[in-house]
């Protein structure tokens, strides 16, 4: 059903962030537990899924506060990114399992039609660059008015090169006479160089972005229409959800039971109320090593240097030192990028390979594809410095107010060396305070936990001795966690 224009100005708008994907193919740097959007990729100072909502407040338009749609291993990484946004706090909705956009879009709409009334729902990934923030803002009031009408609006980036790593979008009729929205006549799959060279030459046909803004309700009519065994799932994920924490667990068997699709196959491709509002605001998905070459800055040599590198009569390379000194000599067209535990070196034109690298390391049970030397967690991070047999050396940060949780380990001792900041230790019965440079010892067995009573990050060293030093041996007792 359509409706009037001039209810684009009292619907609220949510903004809606999909944040669900691991980016395997920025592997190094982009792990299962630590994945794209949660890195500073582009060197901003911000993450990725920051930018996305810190983009669409820039310009002071009243939107609600967001809802993310995540995995719930990544629950704790969203709400300590996120905290204290402009936009207030955020829904965070965690799947059980991934189940492509429509699923995650759905269970987002049925959310925020359980928070109030009809709103229109900014969707966007949470792992996209945009270089000219102002021009999405314009365009995003466009597809808002389009929306408020009853249509489903995606965004057409303006091609400005015959790319075949994206779908296309064959603009169609304006929706109004001089109106910039436009219906969609067709989305168009990836296409070989010459047929892209052809869409280029043609005009009319624009990248397909992946954002979309639409009413909940008209989404929610449309699934109904096209995939119905998608809204029957997601209506069953949220009907069997439960609060925990900030968080909201959707359902793990009626989100399972969710057809695995995209928006564009669920309902924008056949939809006959799709409509496209032309963007060129600099518009990058970051879906590889050389999109992100692509976006990053290049020297007079055509290269994109990051980190503490030396390039030597090298050329059109990507060169990204995360944790040491990368050196090259005549290097021409390749990707380095390195990290503490892995360093992946490629050709440019094949980069997209580097999810058989991922697929490789986790048929073999590597930790690499997993996760970083240093390990996130909500209270803060752990690095393994030294591993051995029967001993290894980690350094561990505690955030100011944070506890790790009241625990025990049935095959190894520990001894901690503070090295910044003020610890309170909890060993056995008794509690008490550690300062700079002073130290403890937890024998094997023993009930213990650590918390940083501090203004500022507690840093120790930490020494384990044993028979088995796997990270599974912990009994936990007590978690304010919940885990």
């Amino acid at each position: 059903m359509m409706t009037g224009t001039d209810e684009a100005s009292t619907l609220p708008v949510r903004p809606v962030i999909l944040s669900g994907g691991v980016g395997s193919r920025l592997w190094p740097l982009s792990r299962e537990t630590w994945p794209k959007q949660f890195l500073d990729v582009a060197s901003s100072g911000r993450t990725l899924v920051q930018q996305t909502l810190d983009r669409l407040v820039e310009g002071g338009g009243a939107l609600d506060a967001p809802i993310v749609v995540c995995n719930q291993d990544h629950r704790f990484l969203v709400a300590e990114q996120l905290r204290d946004h402009a936009l207030g706090p955020a829904r965070i909705l965690l799947e059980p399992v991934g189940r492509n956009t429509a699923p995650a879009v759905a269970v987002a709409a049925l959310q925020a039609l359980r928070d109030g009334p009809d709103a229109v729902l900014a969707v966007f990934p949470a792992d996209h660059l945009i270089e000219t923030p102002a021009r999405l803002r314009d365009a995003l009031t466009t597809a808002i008015r389009a929306a408020a009408d009853g249509w489903l609006v995606t965004f057409g980036v303006v091609a400005d090169h015959p790319e075949t790593g994206y779908g296309y979008i064959e603009a169609g009729a304006p929706l109004a006479e001089g109106a910039p929205a436009r219906r969609v006549a067709r989305f168009v799959e990836k296409p070989d160089a010459a047929r892209a060279e052809r869409f280029l030459s043609d005009g009319g046909f624009f990248w397909n972005s992946g954002m979309f803004v639409m009413r909940a309700s008209r989404y929610l009519e449309e699934l109904q229409r096209h995939a119905p065994a998608i809204l029957r799932g997601a209506e069953a994920a949220l009907a069997e959800a439960e609060q925990d924490l900030d968080f909201i667990r959707l359902g793990e068997a009626g989100f399972a039971h969710c057809p695995s699709d995209s928006i564009d196959y669920a309902v924008m491709e056949p939809t006959d109320a799709a409509a496209m509002v032309p963007l060129d605001a600099g518009w990058n998905d970051l879906g590889s090593w050389a999109t992100l070459m692509d976006a990053g800055r290049a020297d007079a040599e055509g290269n994109v240097l990051l980190g503490d590198v030396i390039a030597e009569d090298s050329r059109g390379s990507y060169v990204r030192a995360e944790s040491r000194l990368v050196a090259t000599v005549g290097l021409h067209d390749h990707v380095i990028v390195e990290t503490a535990d892995s360093v992946l070196v490629a050709p440019r034109d094949r980069v997209q390979d580097v999810k058989a690298i991922v697929r490789r390391l986790q048929d073999g049970g590597r930790r690499e594809a997993i996760e970083h030397r240093e390990v996130h967690r909500p209270w803060g991070s752990y690095e393994g410095l030294i591993q051995s047999a029967r001993f290894q050396v980690k350094r561990i940060v505690v955030n100011p107010g944070c506890q790790l949780s009241l625990q025990m380990h049935h095959h190894r001792a520990e001894h901690w060396v503070v090295v910044r900041g003020t610890a309170r230790v909890t060993r056995g019965d008794e509690t008490f305070l550690l300062s700079e440079d002073e130290s403890t010892y937890i024998p094997l067995g023993t009930v213990h936990r650590l918390d940083n009573p501090g203004m500022i990050p507690l840093e120790l060293v930490e020494v384990q001795s044993g028979s088995y030093l796997g990270e599974d041996d912990i009994t936990r007792l007590d978690d304010v966690y919940g885990r």
